[in-house]
This record gives C-alpha cells, sequence and structure tokens, in this order.
C-alpha cells in the first residue's frame, strides 16, 4: 500500500525542527523514535556533568528562546527539559511513534518501504533522516592488543568510572578535554595523548562564551586573527602547557573549547603525552618512545557517519563528509532527506529551524516533480560541500538565498523537469 505520508527518523534536536516544520506547511508525517524520549544524544548518550560546549544563545531553536536566566552553559538535563517543552509546546510529541526503531528504508515504485525493529513495515511517501553522527564509535586499531579496561566516551556517564584508577584518555576533542578533566580529580594517573596539535580556546573571553565574539558579518581571515590574537594573551604558547601546537589553521578543524584543561595541565593533574603506537597487555607505547601502564583507556576518538538504515552506497560518503546536494538531497532519490549530517562551527540551534523550513519547502516542491530534486538542484550549479564542518553564517546566507529566491527555482526546476521528462 502506498502513502502521502512522511516519516521522520529521530526526535533529537533535528527531528524535532523538521517536525514543527512539516506540519506548518501542512506536510503528513509521523516520527519514529527508538527510544521512549525526545532530545537524542542529551537524554541518552552523554555523561551526567555534560554541559553545551556551545553557548545557549548558539544552540537555541530560532524560533523558541530558552529561558533567559538560565546559565550561558546549559546542563544536559537543562537541555533535556528544553527539547521535551519544545516537543509538548508544538504538539509534536502525540506524532511521535516510540520504541520505533528502524532498521531498514528501501526505494519502492510508489514511495519508500521502511522496516521496524519489531518486524513491523509501512510504506510513505518518503523519508527525512534524522539519526544524528554522535553514536557510531571510532576506536583505533591498536585497541585490539589492548588487555585492560575500555571504554569510549559515549559510554561515560559519571567519574566513579575513574576513581582511583590510572587512566589514559585519548582525543584532543570536548569529550576528551571534559573527560581528562574529570579523571584529574578522581583518578590516581590522569594522562592525555593527543595524535595532533589543536586549537584549545577558553569557553570564555571577555566575559562572554568565546564563540559569541564574532559576528558573522567579520571574514573569517578577521575572526581567525582577532581570535589568535586573543588566546595568545589570555592563554599563551601551548608549548608552556606541554601542548603541542596546531598543525593546522584555526576552524579548518573544529576548535576545542575548554578553561579547565589549562587549569589542571598548570597544576600537574593532566599529564600530556604523544600519540599511541601499540598496545601490548596493560601497557601503551607512545610516539616518542615512552611507555606506561594503565589500568583504563577511554577513547574520545569521535564517531563516524551511519546510515545503517540505508542500502550501503544510497548516500555517498567522502571521509566523513555526506555528497549531499543543498543540505539534505542525494541526485538519486525522489523525497529521500539525510537532516544534520554536517556539523556546524559552533552551536547548531540558529541553523536548525531555517534548515527545517527550506526542507519542508523542497519537499513540496518535489512533489510537483518526477525528477529528484538533488539532481536538478546540482544540474544548477549547486553543490555538495567538500568538508563536513560548516561555516554557520555562510549556511545561514545561503538558506536566506534560497527562501528568498524558492518561486524562481521552483520555476527552473519544473521546467528542467519537464525538458528531463521529454527526453
Amino acid at each position: 500500500m502506498s502513502t502521502d505520508r512522511m516519516l521522520v527518523i529521530g526526535a533529537g534536536p533535528s527531528g524535532l525542527a523538521v517536525s514543527k516544520a512539516f506540519a506548518e506547511a501542512g506536510i503528513d508525517h509521523e516520527v519514529a523514535e527508538a527510544t521512549d524520549h525526545v532530545g537524542g544524544n542529551w537524554a541518552h548518550g552523554v555523561y551526567r556533568s555534560a554541559h553545551i560546549i556551545s553557548s545557549r544563545r548558539t544552540t537555541e531553536y530560532a524560533d523558541y528562546p530558552m529561558p533567559a536566566d538560565w546559565p550561558d552553559f546549559p546542563s544536559a538535563a537543562q537541555m533535556c527539559a528544553y527539547y521535551e517543552d519544545y516537543a509538548m509546546r508544538f504538539g509534536i510529541r502525540e506524532r511521535i511513534r516510540f520504541g520505533a526503531d528502524v532498521v531498514s528504508v528501501r526505494p519502492a515504485e510508489a514511495g519508500w518501504d521502511v522496516g521496524f525493529g519489531d518486524g513491523a513495515t509501512a510504506r510513505y511517501k518518503g523519508v527525512a533522516i534524522c539519526n544524528g553522527h554522535h553514536w557510531a564509535k571510532e576506536f583505533p586499531a591498536w585497541v585490539q592488543h589492548w588487555r585492560g579496561e575500555l571504554l569510549h566516551s559515549k559510554d561515560y556517564r559519571h567519574p566513579d568510572q575513574l576513581r582511583g584508577k590510572r587512566v589514559l584518555v585519548l582525543g584532543g576533542g570536548n569529550s576528551g578535554c571534559d573527560i581528562v578533566s574529570e579523571a584529574a580529580r578522581v583518578s590516581a594517573v590522569a594522562d592525555w595523548s593527543l595524535r595532533r596539535g589543536y586549537w584549545f580556546l577558553p569557553k570564555t573571553m571577555l566575559g562572554r562564551p568565546s564563540i559569541e565574539l564574532m559576528s558573522g558579518y567579520v571574514p573569517v581571515a578577521a575572526q581567525r586573527l582577532v581570535l589568535k590574537g586573543l588566546v595568545r594573551i589570555i592563554v599563551g604558547d601551548y608549548r608552556r602547557y606541554g601542548l603541542p601546537l596546531p598543525d593546522h589553521d584555526l576552524f579548518d578543524h573544529h576548535p576545542t573549547l575548554s578553561t579547565e584543561i589549562f587549569h589542571y595541565l598548570k597544576h600537574g593533574r593532566i599529564r600530556p603525552r604523544q600519540d599511541v603506537v601499540k598496545a601490548e597487555n596493560n601497557r601503551v607505547f607512545f610516539s616518542d618512545g615512552s611507555d606506561s601502564e594503565y589500568d583504563l583507556v577511554v577513547c574520545a576518538t569521535g564517531f563516524s557517519v551511519s546510515l545503517p538504515m540505508l542500502a550501503p552506497g544510497t548516500v555517498p560518503v567522502i571521509g566523513k563528509c555526506p555528497q549531499l546536494v543543498a543540505g539534505g538531497m542525494t541526485r538519486e532519490h525522489r523525497h529521500l532527506y539525510v537532516v544534520g549530517a554536517y556539523q556546524a562551527r559552533y552551536g547548531i540551534g540558529p541553523l536548525i529551524r531555517p534548515l527545517a523550513v527550506l526542507l519542508a519547502g523542497w519537499v513540496v516542491l518535489q512533489d510537483e516533480l518526477a525528477t529528484p530534486l538533488g539532481e536538478i538542484l546540482y544540474r544548477m550549479g549547486i553543490r555538495p560541500p567538500s568538508s563536513h564542518l560548516v561555516d554557520p553564517h555562510a549556511a545561514l546566507r545561503q538558506m536566506r538565498w534560497a527562501q528568498r529566491w524558492m518561486p524562481v527555482l521552483r520555476m527552473r526546476a519544473i521546467r528542467m523537469d519537464g525538458r528531463a521528462k521529454a527526453a
């Protein structure tokens, strides 16, 4: 049986925004959520002490500000409450099927056939995949020879997991900084292995969240110049903390925001180590020829892009960059959308709402076309991004342009679709 209903997979930050935008556009849909709660990673994938890295203002939805009396960096519990309130306030919760784990999404003659973990199947006009990108854990190859306790940052929950142990934390990202800082408080040893040099920025500078210092109208080159100058003044030379210098320019990779690491490095509670080359039993060997024994290795080594419900190759991925057009479409398929597959340089809040509204417009336009809209936009010169990192200011400008010129884009798309059908 065919249906005119869309399916949104995931009730995290992206899925909630998409559901709201679909409802406003009159698009019939339902939301499938594998767990029993909304909020995605904030509800089931972070440690108890986690606070947002981006600020409140750069994380909140553009159409639903967080309470003004909340701190600049809300806690995980506050984030969960915020998303739950958003779902209730806009009637999204009543459209969610909880405990609905989507295991397969396959193209059909009149839509998409979706299989669920309980064995049920259903056909939908289209699917918007909003399953996030902080869940498919990556580990270094050498851990297969490690015989001690092993933990991924995704599975870290509280300091008792570190208490009194000789701990090695891998990775210089935000989770790595948080966990090694907690290890510095409660562990017997808190060593920190860095594969390369990173840009470490304090969470606040000049009394404001660091990521709020730069306006979107300031060119990226000028942003780099100002932030590098502030880091030089406030933090100083990274080598004075035992850290390597960055091996890339600021914003070429996602910068790490942490104030605690500088405190604990200067107090000798965190010991920087170089990259790991191998492990034997409970001993780890580093690239500088040194080695140490540990009880626990925590891998804050990131996540891979994973869309397990789709057949391999349905969405091509180069490195960590899905090859999607205009924020979420493939060139080969009608009504298949992947939302939130890229990582913004700071909080995703200001981006989610306009992206969801634009996506609803794409769905309405695709209904008028036989040719996949992604292919038509590609022929118009719109290409997949070359990096999974998104400049939020540039992305906002592009989405506003697309919204403003949607009538023109629609007319061009209809003409191109007509020529394709005639051929």
